[in-house]
């Protein structure tokens, strides 16, 4: 199960590459892994998805809790949230039927054609790990040429 913690971080040099290898140090993979500022430009806010059960997700959780840099730490994944990922995506067009039913494919997900070239399709979307999976599945059968992906991003509800 892939889980989406969300931690507040001092604004230092540093902290990025302590929190990467104290996960990475004990064998733990980050799927994905985003960093930001927050209103406070003292605080960022990191929002890292990390693969594994529940023994493994507390004892991240617990380690990164015990670091000094580290302000609050929180396990989104069972906590009512919102999460966004951001695809940008070049697929290749060569014939206008293709390209037909790229944009048409594109519109369902409510993604943007953002750049039309003469052989590809440029495409951005935002949406759930679930729906970002489900559009790149749909996808397959067209060459992709190249894929940007911004990582998870997640906000509680509460």
């Amino acid at each position: 199960m892939k889980h989406i913690i969300n931690c507040l971080v001092e604004n230092q040099p540093g902290v990025l590459a302590r929190i990467v290898g104290l996960i990475s140090g004990r064998g733990y993979n980050i799927e994905t892994l985003n960093v930001g500022p927050t209103a406070d430009p003292t605080v960022s806010k990191m929002t890292i998805v990390v693969p594994g059960d529940a023994n493994i997700i507390a004892q991240v959780t617990h380690q990164l809790s015990k670091q000094p840099d580290v302000i609050e730490v929180v396990n989104m994944t069972n906590r009512r949230h919102l999460d966004r990922e951001l695809i940008l995506l070049r697929v290749a067009a060569a014939n206008h039927h293709d390209r037909a039913e790229i944009v048409d494919l594109a519109a369902l997900f409510m993604a943007r054609v953002v750049g039309v070239q003469t052989e590809s399709v440029t495409i951005q979307m935002a949406g759930n790990q679930e729906t970002v999976a489900d559009f790149l599945r749909l996808l397959k059968p067209y060459k992709l040429i190249d894929i940007s992906r911004s990582g998870v991003i997640a906000v509680g509800r509460d």
